[in-house]
């Protein structure tokens, strides 16, 4: 059982990823059927939003404020002042994230958009140390290297599909 937990926290970014997926599936069997796509794509964005971006994003914001040691030892740093204010940017795109879950599309795209920045930076800041620093600490080259990628990815992909909802976001236009 503790080597389940440690694999939960220790791949947060995936874990809360799934939380996301399963509570759209629970929100949307207390729905009645058939589902619409329109229906379907809220619950996946809304929960996406929440769980992946809320919840991901605040417990990012207590590891590096609270327990910087153990967050720069996953990564395979040393400790640095730095990790405060990642841990404060954090904060501020868990309180976007959990704000935009029940929001409008503009908040959505920012919930989004702002992270996206941040996790394809650290990506490739994460490629450069397992190039240059022969780094795969789990925290740099595991699953948090490609959630990083595929995170903002979904999330762009969800907010695409949810033009439907909001005509403001049809591109297509």
């Amino acid at each position: 059982m503790q080597q389940v937990i440690v694999f939960l926290l220790s791949n947060f970014t995936l874990t809360f990823f799934v939380a996301g997926l399963i509570a759209a599936l629970i929100a949307l069997l207390r729905h009645p059927k058939p589902w619409s796509r329109p229906v379907v794509v809220e619950a996946m964005l809304s929960w996406f939003l929440f769980f992946a971006l809320g919840v991901t994003f605040l417990y990012n914001f207590v590891m590096h404020v609270f327990f910087s040691e153990m967050a720069a030892s996953f990564i395979g740093w040393q400790t640095s002042p730095f990790q405060k204010e990642v841990g404060f940017a954090s904060l501020g795109f868990s309180l976007v994230g959990f704000l935009a879950s029940r929001g409008g599309a503009g908040m959505r795209l920012a919930a989004i958009l702002g992270p996206a920045c941040f996790l394809w930076g650290a990506a490739i800041g994460h490629v450069i140390q397992m190039v240059e620093a022969h780094n795969y600490a789990p925290g740099n080259a595991g699953v948090i290297f490609y959630t990083d990628i595929f995170i903002p990815l979904i999330g762009f992909v969800l907010l695409w599909l949810s033009r439907e909802q909001d005509p403001r976001l049809n591109y297509a236009r």
